[in-house]
């Protein structure tokens, strides 16, 4: 048997290539940015064929560094960025315009014209937003030349980026289900292109990709991966969710990074949001039931302490927070909500921006420092409230990754706050170690996920010790806090 797995990550900056051992231990990483590109104010794009030839150099420089070669792997598994979206040419595999990256807002308008925010909720589990495939396919459409009729015809392929690189590896134009729950044009209970919202986005389903489970073999590689089998896809965070083990309903993770992203397993049926969550699939192994996911987005929370460390000048690094928080045995009564472009998950307030309440005489930096840090458990415990809601299924263990779990006094915090335990893994990069667990799965690498369970070892787990009448009250505080930041922006201060 082949010793190794390996996992292509392709992520909204940078690829990387990651080599796992059998016991999900990492034995080599290569990494390769590109380029962001800007034609205009709201407009993100990345060049296709820049990422590929990337993916090609991390893979080849992740085995070289381990003195590898492809008949030393299993399998490769591939987990992306999510959205981006991407047409190209059946015949030349030439992209016909730059991929249109997640983040990229010019679909704004066209937004508004396709109707009601939650117009297609019911089927796709997702409000009409910008940021998902859909309007991006139809924006290429509308305004590359002669697009529409080439789409008809199906002499253009569309794909988000982990179809493009399964079709450059293998030939075939297939998707998972994990990213094709991305697009507003699949439909949640049969997992296939919807009739009524692919006409109602306007997209032709003879440019569509064959949606595939997360963890099959979709083919066997050619190049420089010759003859390895292609066997996994999941967009980086449902990857995140698998690498992390959390294959129970109740069962979530959260990834802090500049915002934070927490999805939690809510079993083999899909949870329409009544609280401003998404509803997506979380993964699909082979011809197992899908498990689906509740998925939750934090905007402020790295992020708040870089601006604490940046703008405000009190720390000079990013570390450094925790000791001055720790200076203090409290937070004084003071509680910052870091709505600086808005409130995200669950309440979807564009007016509200950032308040520090609470303040007297007596608060001096340290006491700051503690708000900042305890903003991020308190942002998390509105999530996790809005998903028990939505699911009926109580979190039961909070996993968490990203870098900002390396603050011992915010994990503890946060155990305090949603009243679980929270729990760090030993390896890290949940992402791709969820595509190279499917891939694995998929070639019978690893038997079953019971095994992938054993693998899973924590490196630190913060359990709660805060009695639940000061729990409470403190909530109570931080949600007086959230309500201070609405209503801020008046229509003439869009003129500004």
């Amino acid at each position: 048997m082949s010793t190794y797995i390996a996992a292509i990550d392709q992520g909204t900056t940078s690829s990387r290539c990651i080599v796992f051992d059998h016991g999900g231990a990492i034995v080599s990483v290569a990494q390769k940015e590109h380029r962001q590109i800007f034609p205009k104010p709201g407009w993100v794009e990345h060049d296709a064929e820049e990422i590929w030839a990337n993916v090609l150099d991390v893979v080849h420089g992740a085995l070289q560094k381990a003195s590898l070669t492809v008949h030393d792997l299993a399998a490769v598994g591939i987990t992306n960025q999510r959205e981006t979206t991407l047409v190209w040419d059946k015949a030349t595999g030439r992209p016909v315009h730059n991929a249109i990256v997640w983040q990229d807002t010019r679909t704004d308008q066209l937004v508004k014209e396709l109707g009601e925010q939650n117009r297609f909720r019911d089927k796709c589990g997702l409000p009409l937003a910008t940021y998902f495939s859909g309007p991006k396919v139809r924006w290429l459409l509308d305004h590359v030349d002669g697009l529409r009729d080439r789409g008809e015809r199906g002499e253009v392929l569309f794909g988000t980026m982990d179809t493009w690189l399964i079709w450059k590896l293998t030939g075939r134009h297939v998707t998972d289900v994990t990213n094709a729950s991305r697009t507003m044009l699949m439909n949640l209970e049969t997992l296939d292109w919807d009739d009524e919202l692919v006409d109602a986005i306007g997209v032709p389903r003879a440019m569509l990709p064959e949606i595939r489970s997360s963890a099959e073999v979709y083919g066997t590689a050619t190049g420089t991966l010759e003859g390895v089998p292609v066997a996994s896809a999941l967009g980086d965070q449902q990857a995140a969710l698998f690498g992390q083990t959390c294959y129970s309903p109740g069962e979530g993770k959260c990834t802090y990074g500049t915002g934070s992203f927490l999805l939690v397993n809510t079993g083999d049926k899909p949870v329409v949001s009544e609280n401003g969550l998404l509803t997506t699939v979380g993964y699909k192994i082979g011809d197992q039931p899908a498990a689906y996911a509740l998925e939750g987005a934090i905007a402020v929370t790295g992020a708040l302490v870089q601006w604490f460390r940046d703008k405000m000048g009190l720390i000079g690094s990013a570390p450094e927070i925790e000791t001055l928080a720790r200076s203090v045995e409290d937070n004084g009564g003071a509680y910052f909500v870091p709505a600086f472009s808005g409130l995200f998950a669950p309440h979807w307030r564009s007016d509200a921006r950032g308040v520090i309440a609470g303040l007297t005489g007596y608060i001096d930096k340290g006491h700051i420092a503690r708000a900042v840090l305890e903003a991020t458990a308190w942002q998390t415990r509105e999530v996790v409230d809005a998903m028990n809601a939505d699911s009926g299924v109580e979190l039961t263990t909070l996993k968490v990754d990203g870098g900002m779990t390396a603050n011992n006094l915010l994990m503890g915090f946060l155990s305090d706050v949603l009243d679980v335990p929270v729990v760090r893994p030993i390896v890290a990069e949940t992402t791709c170690l969820g595509a190279a667990y499917a891939a694995g799965l998929a070639v019978g690498y690893w038997s079953d996920t019971e095994t992938l369970r054993e693998n899973w070892h924590k490196a630190a787990e913060w359990l709660p010790t805060m009695d639940a009448r000061t729990r409470d009250k403190g909530y109570r505080k931080w949600k007086k806090a959230v309500e201070r930041t609405v209503g801020w922006i008046d229509e003439d201060d869009n003129d500004e």
